[in-house]
């Protein structure tokens, strides 16, 4: 992988952890941070998924099954997070 792959591997991952975050329903305590770095772990191993399966490299410009994997791969992250973090955080109410 080039560092141009890597740089866009990382772009890609940012929005895909705003798009997972916004796939699970209810309210995420969890940082916004963490949900970035959901996202990229999700775009990696969802692209390393892609690979393995054939379908990663395709004559479009966008890879549909490839994003699509990818945003469900956040969501679970995002939604297994929010299990296991985001329960002990609450906000402040007054």
């Amino acid at each position: 992988m080039t560092a141009g792959g890597i740089i866009t591997a990382l772009i890609i991952g940012l929005i895909i952890g705003a798009l997972g975050r916004l796939v699970v329903p209810g309210r995420q305590n969890i940082p916004l941070w963490l949900t970035l770095v959901i996202g990229v772990v999700a775009a990696l191993i969802g692209s390393a998924i892609a690979r393995a399966g054939g379908f990663a490299d395709t004559d479009g410009w966008i890879d549909w099954r490839e994003l699509l994997l990818q945003i469900a791969l956040a969501a679970v992250g995002v939604a297994l997070t929010v299990g296991l973090v985001g329960r002990g955080r609450r906000g402040v109410t007054r």
